[in-house]
């Protein structure tokens, strides 16, 4: 499925409670929509003093539900078909007063109401609830809305957000909705199987770079795409994720923990210490092979002779291989970007660094881009993962290695 695809045959209702956020809503239910929802949203009377049902109806595409009373329901129970008909029921925003309201089990408007009759899908869990909350920061810290959080989430409910800074209030801290494009990705993520729940995953992105003079290094073309999708997608999958990074420019996925660096021995020395801690390593990033032997505290000038100075080189440590040597070692997957004869050079890597299974690409069609193809090659053989996106290739790939982890 593609990214453009990720909620296809879904039906999301969106509820929204007072509060100035609801004027994400709006930008809330174009990105559901344009990754494949259908979006029916329902409004609470707080909410239309901040946003018109108008608004909503245009951006979603159907009338709007406001009331318990509806008319338009032949049965009078809106709260009952409502929720019978949706995959999840995501309140963004979710005020202080409405997560109360969940919290106590009172239900006295209709978005109450169809929460709190959610049935039992399959699997005899109810129908996924996600509230996003809103609110200054003082209500946020409140002791009773931490009580009530926690009882939500006791219930079952999954709380997405709030996310830190400037709040409508003109005062800063915690509370603020997550944007739209974060809530869309939460959802998302709700969907996923929780293939690797309670594992410990730690993947290595991005290049390296290796410095020759205080302006110049070696690196390579590498984005980081791919392992940050990999981060992505084991986190979705219910694992702890630490994601070591190269110098790369990408947002970090979210609940994940990052540790940024450098050089391949800076990468070495963040790895090796904290990898036996967990279950799972795959080693996407591109690590140099080889750094100047000591890099010159001045910039290397041209002197005019045509001649480019002579620079010794000395080899990086291979993180992948000592990770592969340590007692009780982590389940390791390995990257290989070649530029040729991929089957042959990622079947040379399995061996010479003694790990399961290896991940091979060709660097040069894939750097920077948003897609990919993959080699699964191991002991056994070999099996191609087609042309997608990076985030339906990682998610792929994460079924994978729980499958062979036995999860």
């Amino acid at each position: 499925m593609s990214n453009l695809a990720q909620l296809h045959g879904r039906h999301v209702v969106l509820g929204l409670s007072g509060g100035i956020a609801c004027y994400k809503a709006a930008e809330l239910a174009r990105e559901l929509i344009k990754v494949g929802a259908t979006v029916q949203v329902v409004m609470t009377e707080a909410a239309e003093h901040f946003i018109t049902a108008v608004t909503m109806q245009a951006l979603s595409g159907r009338p709007v539900a406001t009331s318990q009373w509806d008319p338009r329901e032949a049965n009078n129970m809106a709260h009952i078909n409502l929720s019978r008909e949706a995959d999840a029921v995501l309140v963004a925003p979710a005020s202080a007063d409405f997560i109360a309201k969940i919290a106590q089990g009172r239900a006295d408007d209709l978005l109450s109401l169809l929460c709190l009759a959610r049935p039992l899908k399959a699997g005899g869990q109810p129908c996924p609830l996600l509230l996003a909350p809103a609110m200054n920061r003082e209500m946020w810290a409140h002791p009773a809305t931490q009580r009530n959080l926690a009882q939500v989430a006791a219930d079952g409910a999954l709380v997405l957000g709030p996310g830190h800074g400037d709040q409508a209030c003109g005062e800063v801290g915690d509370g603020r909705m997550l944007e739209a494009a974060e809530l869309r990705d939460g959802l998302v993520a709700s969907f996923q199987p929780k293939l690797l729940a309670g594992r410990r995953v730690l993947i290595t992105a991005g290049p390296t770079f290796e410095a020759i003079d205080p302006v110049r290094g070696i690196t390579n073309l590498s984005s980081g795409k791919m392992g940050f999708a990999v981060a992505r997608a084991a986190q979705e999958a219910g694992a702890l994720v630490t994601l070591v990074a190269g110098p790369v420019h990408l947002p970090t996925p979210r609940h994940v923990r990052r540790i940024d660096v450098k050089s391949a021995q800076q990468m070495h020395d963040a790895v090796l210490p904290i990898a036996a801690e967990h279950d799972v390593f795959v080693a996407t990033a591109a690590v140099a092979d080889w750094r100047p032997a000591s890099a010159s505290d001045q910039k290397i000038k041209k002197d005019g002779s045509g001649q480019m100075p002579t620079i010794a080189m000395t080899e990086n440590p291979d993180i992948l291989a000592a990770v592969a040597r340590l007692p009780g070692r982590p389940y390791c997957v390995g990257f290989a970007a070649e530029s040729h004869d991929l089957a042959r050079h990622a079947r040379e890597k399995l061996v010479r660094k003694n790990v399961p299974l290896v991940v091979g690409n060709l660097g040069p069609a894939t750097f920077g881009r948003d897609d990919n193809t993959l080699l699964l090659v191991d002991a056994q053989g070999e099996r191609e993962l087609a042309t997608a996106d990076k985030l339906s290739l990682a998610r792929e790939l994460v079924r994978e290695i729980a499958r062979r982890i036995g999860q």
